[in-house]
């Protein structure tokens, strides 16, 4: 199994860039629905969506530079945790988000779903982290 996984993990890497910076940019496109999820608590719902997608963008495209996906890594597993408190919110207070396709009523699976796929997109962020070999991906 470790093995398999060895073979998966350069490829993966061209899956998992790539999504973030997509989500990156959709924090641009479509800014009203990330709003919708932010804990009031915090202020500047707008400019923490926005800097939460230029920050998706950066790590995003980071992972894919060799030089720099160690570090983009470590910044991937900070902003999970950062945005953890959205997603908190999200399935504790079932959040209608207005202008969604398909409806603005996440399911509970969905809301919920939503936490301990945070702790999956930790651990595959945290397997980047770990120094490459000689016969690692480059």
């Amino acid at each position: 199994m470790n093995e398999v996984l060895h073979r998966l993990k350069h490829p993966l890497l061209y899956l998992m860039g790539p999504a973030y910076v997509v989500a990156g940019v959709l924090h641009f496109v479509v800014p009203e629905l990330y709003v919708q999820i932010v804990p009031p608590v915090f202020p500047a719902a707008l400019a923490l969506v926005y800097l939460s997608g230029l920050a998706e963008m950066a790590v995003g495209i980071g992972l894919l530079i060799p030089r720099t996906r160690r570090h983009a890594a470590w910044a991937t597993v900070a902003l999970l945790v950062a945005v953890l408190p959205a997603n908190v919110y999200m399935a504790t207070h079932g959040v209608v988000i207005e202008g969604l396709p398909g409806g603005g009523d996440p399911s509970d699976l969905v809301r919920w779903g939503r936490l301990p796929l945070q702790g999956v997109l930790i651990l595959w962020a945290l397997w980047y982290t770990q120094p490459s070999t000689g016969t690692d991906y480059r």
